[in-house]
């Protein structure tokens, strides 16, 4: 089965404590540079500039695949992948709905920049987006699923904002046949995190904000077809 190098945690100047130079042109270069084959771009809470590189990347030999990181009402962080960009912008709206209205202080924060595939900024997003939605870990996986994606937690190794820092363990539900390790050779190098890798699917994904923290190609998937759909159904299946 095929191969591809993947980094499927990636932030864009939209997101405050992204670099501006997080701009989709950017991104998909950077990712193309590095040899990567498939990429998410996964905002704090909001997919608005997931077209934007998808636009950016049309004529590379990358798939781009729209998304957001949300921050549960726990403040855990889920990634969330949808399967193009008309699902993603109204799994946003969705998310708009359930976000505290706090204004985004730029000074302090970050721009929150709005782009095109040209670099052109077409605005800014007055909420600061790293806020805790109003949704709780239990209702994320049906909400993504609702728009046609699927969820997974994110840097479950970090001491902020990692499922297992929040709740001590891996609750029983929602199940997550997949998770995301940010430093897998420092968590396994702990015996007793052998069970998280010999029950889901570990992935390893750089949550880069700025360009030079995007990863190598050194991650990898094998997956019958470098598409959405291959994606969510290993995701879904978790370990193999």
């Amino acid at each position: 089965m095929p191969r591809y190098a993947y980094d499927l945690h990636i932030h864009t100047c939209l997101s405050p404590c992204g670099d501006n130079e997080m701009t989709p042109p950017n991104i998909a270069n950077m990712a193309y540079v590095k040899g990567l084959e498939l990429i998410a771009v996964t905002d704090h809470n909001s997919a608005k500039n997931a077209r934007a590189v998808m636009n950016a990347a049309r004529d590379l030999p990358l798939t781009v695949i729209p998304g957001a990181e949300l921050t549960t009402a726990e403040e855990i962080h889920v990634v969330c992948l949808l399967p193009d960009a008309d699902s993603a912008e109204a799994f946003d709206r969705e998310l708009e709905t359930h976000m505290p209205q706090i204004p985004n202080q730029p000074d302090y924060f970050g721009d929150q920049l709005l782009m095109d595939e040209n670099e052109n900024v077409t605005g800014t997003f007055p909420w600061l987006l790293p806020n805790a939605l109003d949704l709780s870990i239990d209702a994320v996986p049906a909400l993504c699923e609702k728009f046609g994606g699927v969820c997974f937690p994110a840097h479950i190794d970090r001491p902020a904002n990692g499922i297992l820092a929040v709740f001590g363990l891996l609750p029983d539900t929602p199940v997550f046949p997949t998770l995301e390790v940010h430093d897998p050779e420092k968590f396994f190098a702990d015996p007793a995190n052998e069970a998280y890798r010999a029950e889901h699917r570990v992935l390893t994904s750089s949550d880069a904000h700025r360009l030079g923290d995007m990863a190598e190609a050194a991650h990898f998937l094998e997956l019958p077809e470098n598409s959405f759909a291959a994606l969510r159904a290993a995701i879904r299946a978790g370990v193999r």
